[in-house]
C-alpha cells in the first residue's frame, strides 16, 4: 500500500479526557509507521505543551502548531519549516480597538515566549508549560516582534460583541477560534492559516497527495483540516461542526477511536 499521511489532532481526539495516549493508540500508530506511513500531529497547541506527546509516540516527524501559524520538524533543523506572524502593528490596532469591549486580559506568543498582561491563575497551568518564557506587564510596550498568536479575555457579558467586531473589522488580516468557557477567550491567528495549510505543506514535503491524507480531529480548530484531508475522520465525541465537515465518523477519544478507524481502513487483523 502506498504511504498515507496520518494526521492526529491532540486534544479530545488522540488524548482520552485524562490527556493520555492509550495503548491501543499506541499500537496502531507504530503499526502504521512500521508499515511506511507518517504520522504527524497538528494542534493548536504551541510546541512546549505538545512536545510530551511527540515524544510518547516516538516520532520522528514535522509537527503543525499554534494551528497552522507553526510547522516545523524537532529533530531535523534543515527540513524547510514555516512560521507565519501577525505584525506587530496590527496587534496594536487590535488591541487599542478591543478596549471598549472590557478587555480583562491579553496575551500574546511568540512561539515559546509568552507575554501576559495580568497575571490569571486559571490561565497559568496553560501558558507556563515546559520551557515557556512568560513575562508580565503592558503588551505593547513588551512586544517588540510580530506574534504568532494573540489572544483577548473579555467579559461574558461583551464577548461576543468584541468577537464580531474584532473579527469583522480585521478579517483581511487575522482568522479567529473561540476557547470554551470559562475562558471567554478570543485567539486570533494570521489569516489564511489553518491546520489544513500546516498539513498541506508537510504533505508536499513528503509527496504525498491530498486523497492518501487521513486527518482526526473534533472542535473548530479542525473543521478546515477535515475538509482538505482526503479521508477527514471526526471522533464521536466531536462537535457538531467537526462533524459535519469529516467523511466519517469513528469512536470517541476515550474509545480508541484512532485504532478502530485505523484497523478497519488497513485491514489489521
Amino acid at each position: 500500500m502506498e504511504p498515507h499521511l496520518i494526521v492526529l489532532d491532540l486534544d479530545g481526539t488522540l488524548l482520552t479526557d485524562e490527556k493520555q495516549i492509550s495503548n491501543q493508540t499506541f499500537q496502531a500508530l507504530q503499526r502504521a509507521r512500521q508499515e511506511g506511513h507518517e504520522v504527524i500531529i497538528a494542534t493548536g497547541r504551541p510546541y512546549r505543551s505538545s512536545i510530551e506527546y511527540y515524544e510518547a509516540l516516538e516520532l520522528h516527524s514535522p509537527i503543525v502548531n499554534f494551528n497552522g501559524s507553526l510547522a516545523h520538524h524537532p529533530k531535523d533543523e534543515t527540513w524547510p519549516h514555516y512560521h507565519k506572524t501577525i505584525e506587530r502593528a496590527t496587534v496594536e490596532e487590535i488591541i487599542t480597538f478591543s478596549t471598549p469591549f472590557q478587555v480583562q486580559n491579553v496575551v500574546a506568543e511568540v512561539l515559546d515566549k509568552v507575554y501576559l498582561a495580568e497575571h490569571d491563575e486559571l490561565l497559568m497551568p496553560i501558558f507556563n508549560y515546559g520551557e515557556s518564557n512568560i513575562e508580565y506587564g503592558d503588551i505593547l510596550s513588551l512586544l517588540q516582534t510580530p506574534t504568532t498568536s494573540l489572544l483577548i479575555q473579555s467579559t461574558d457579558e461583551h464577548f461576543e460583541a468584541m468577537r464580531q467586531s474584532i473579527t469583522s473589522t480585521y478579517a483581511n488580516v487575522v482568522d479567529h477560534y473561540v476557547w470554551g468557557a470559562p475562558y471567554h477567550m478570543l485567539e486570533l491567528v494570521p489569516a489564511g492559516v489553518t491546520k489544513a495549510t500546516g498539513v498541506e505543506h508537510v504533505a508536499k514535503q513528503y509527496g504525498i497527495p491530498r486523497e492518501r491524507i487521513i486527518a482526526f480531529g473534533d472542535n473548530a480548530n479542525d473543521v478546515k483540516m477535515l475538509q482538505y484531508a482526503g479521508t477527514g475522520v471526526a471522533m464521536s465525541n466531536a462537535i457538531p461542526e467537526a462533524q459535519e465537515a469529516a467523511d466519517l465518523l469513528t469512536r470517541s477519544n476515550n474509545e480508541d477511536g484512532i485504532a478502530h478507524y485505523l484497523e478497519s481502513h488497513f485491514n489489521w487483523s
